[in-house]
């Protein structure tokens, strides 16, 4: 009897209207009914999508600091568990190509409002960097070609202050986001840096413990060919196939379709530095915005650096408005479905699930086919 009354009750609508179900003669989401809050559906329409050249990092919880011996002794990234929700991140360096969008919309459409002497001189790369970086070195032939011309299009800018990569993101979200109006469509959360604590988890890719984001314990395969672009031996720059930076897609990707994450440049990070930061942040989601510190946090080595830099827990510092031949930086976007997105990006245009992601590493990191020089070639 009580079954018969309940599907009586279902067939009248009232069990519906009763309890936050649809109504309405169309039966579509009305929020409203008879003065009572019913919508049990969002607005239709939303559905996040992986911007061109990111792809997705899942949310997880790991150990994040120190991988191997802290040679410095240091102390300042010692262990403890954290945990990150999930994100997008550009799969590789922001490059020069990409950057001069930026540069050209600003002298453009900004001239009024900025001003070409603080465009030039806050967000434009100084590219005197090639010469100021190093005593007596002759930097000339990159001062004059790396940022402006075509071959060097696919390798990451540098050059660029904290403060600007800060301002790219701004422009980029702006971009992004005025177009998406324009078609209809929802707001995307916006680009960001990463959080070191983001940046930390991505680059190990989703090996516990990594020192470096291929794995352990060494910076060379079983052929002797080096993983990433840094200073290899005792100063050989050269013998990792590139004697300054290399395209920013270069080298194998880590589990998570993510380029030069130790070496090639380092990569600011949107945390200020701070000697404690274990102390003082959160073990869910850390970050460190402090304003009044002008020191950011920089991490995974440069194509100038020892190996002890590319390490996945080796932190380090530079000032918000420092420009560097060596510091470049890449973008982060939150993912606001959680854990349920599966789908992966980059600028490849391919998706594909998480289970294959382990069977697929070797094919998806090859630089040849990114028009790089990859482990395979020099072997």
């Amino acid at each position: 009897m009580v079954a018969a009354v309940v599907l009586l009750m279902q067939s009248c609508g009232f069990v519906k209207s009763k309890f936050g179900g649809r109504g309405g003669k169309d039966g579509g989401d009305v929020g409203v009914i008879n003065g009572e809050i019913t919508a049990d559906k969002g607005r239709k329409g939303w559905k996040q999508t992986t911007p061109y050249g990111m792809v997705l990092v899942p949310s997880g919880s790991f150990i994040m600091g120190q991988a191997d011996e802290d040679v410095a002794a240091t102390q300042i990234n010692m262990n403890r568990r954290v945990t990150i929700s999930s994100f997008y991140m550009d799969d590789t360096e922001v490059t020069n190509h990409e950057y001069r969008q930026y540069v050209n919309a600003l002298l453009t459409d900004s001239v009024s409002t900025i001003g070409e002497e603080e465009i030039m001189a806050k967000f434009y790369p100084d590219t005197a960097v090639w010469k100021n970086d190093f005593t007596y070195h002759n930097g000339d032939p990159m001062l004059e070609y790396y940022y402006g011309h075509p071959a060097f299009d696919t390798y990451p800018v540098v050059g660029v202050s904290w403060q600007a990569a800060q301002h790219f993101c701004s422009w980029r979200t702006n971009v992004y986001n005025d177009f998406r109006t324009k078609e209809g469509q929802f707001v995307s959360p916006r680009f960001r840096l990463p959080s070191e604590a983001e940046w930390e988890w991505a680059a190990r890719g989703g090996k516990q413990g990594a020192k470096y984001p291929w794995g352990n314990p060494y910076v060379a395969n079983g052929k002797g060919c080096y993983l990433a672009n840094f200073k290899p031996q005792r100063g050989n720059f050269d013998a990792d196939g590139y004697p300054y930076t290399a395209p920013a897609n270069a080298y194998n990707a880590n589990d998570y379709g993510l380029y030069n994450m130790a070496g090639n440049v380092a990569e600011w990070c949107r945390d200020a530095y701070a000697d404690n930061s274990n102390a003082i942040v959160w073990d869910m989601n850390p970050d460190n915005q402090n304003a009044d510190e002008p020191r950011k946090v920089v991490r995974g080595g440069s194509w100038k650096d020892i190996a002890y830099y590319l390490e996945t827990g080796t932190r380090y510092y530079e000032y918000e408005n420092a420009k560097r031949s060596y510091i470049g930086f890449r973008c982060v976007m939150d993912n606001l479905e959680g854990r349920t997105a599966s789908m992966r990006g980059g600028r490849s245009g391919g998706s594909r699930s998480k289970a294959t992601k382990a069977s697929s590493s070797s094919s998806r990191g090859s630089k040849s086919s990114r028009g790089g020089r990859g482990n395979n070639s020099k072997a």
